[in-house]
């Protein structure tokens, strides 16, 4: 009944012309309420779990109209990681080596939306993704020998171009920037913190582009502001989990995080 009754009032708040797939019963609202969570726990310091929200959302809503539903909720997720949980964790030499790059790349991104099918950047995310992700076990069971490549400036920019178009395009960046973070060996806070920073910035840059293609609404909003706290719930068990976890579990873990989403993009 409660689940009813929210989805009659985001109807009302938002506009009266409501898609079908608003009309959410108390299961939907429950793999949305997950989909919040689990965002939270991303962001709080389990980079890579991510991918169940995509998953999650994917199952709720169209793939371009989830974008505008959950960019707001990754905004709060960022907001509260770089606010309250990493606030003095960050390289911030490497997220102003990355963040041009990544600028430019969301603008590269807003530019195709438009002009490719989703039936194409999805697998094609995918298969960049399990590309960095083969590199990065090569380089795991190969010594130094490409630390030279990962560790060049041309690589950063090139990882930094990929994030900025991937966020755009289908919010699937959080793979990308996990491995490139991965590449550069970083403690744990100061990998974790490093991308929730970058990622506030190049969030909130995103706003504007997502408004001016209608994906976020009155409804969006909305709905974020509904599954803020499951986001907040998520930060604070994110960061004490990920606090129990040694550096080379939680560098495999996001590894493999990662390429898990790779496969979920490639699947249709």
């Amino acid at each position: 009944m409660i689940a009813s009754g929210f989805s009659l009032f985001l109807a009302q708040a938002a506009s009266s012309d409501v898609p079908d797939h608003f009309a959410w019963g108390a299961g939907t609202w429950a793999l949305a309420a997950a989909g919040a969570l689990f965002i939270g726990l991303n962001k709080g310091g389990l980079p890579g779990i991510g991918i169940f929200t995509a998953i999650l959302f994917a199952l709720l809503l169209p793939a371009k109209v989830s974008t505008g539903f959950v960019l707001p909720l990754l905004i709060v997720g960022d907001i509260g990681a770089c606010l309250f949980l990493f606030r003095h964790d960050a390289r911030w030499d490497l997220i102003r080596r990355l963040l041009p790059p990544t600028l430019l790349g969301v603008v590269l991104g807003f530019l195709l939306m438009d002009r490719i099918p989703e039936t194409l950047y999805r697998p094609l995310i995918g298969w960049l993704t399990l590309g960095l992700a083969a590199l990065q076990l090569i380089r795991d069971n190969t010594g130094n020998r490409l630390d030279q490549v990962v560790a060049s400036h041309h690589y950063g920019r090139g990882m930094g171009v990929l994030t900025g178009v991937t966020t755009m395009l289908a919010n699937a960046a959080g793979p990308v920037s996990t491995l490139y973070f991965l590449s550069l060996r970083l403690p744990k806070w100061e990998m974790v913190g490093s991308i929730a920073w970058l990622f506030l910035i190049t969030n909130l840059c995103k706003v504007p582009f997502s408004a001016k293609m209608g994906l976020i609404t009155g409804h969006s909003l909305l709905f974020a502001a509904a599954l803020a706290p499951l986001v907040a719930l998520g930060l604070w068990l994110g960061r004490r989990i990920a606090a129990k976890i040694p550096q080379k579990a939680f560098e495999q873990g996001a590894l493999w995080l990662s390429v898990l989403a790779a496969l979920k993009l490639l699947w249709r």
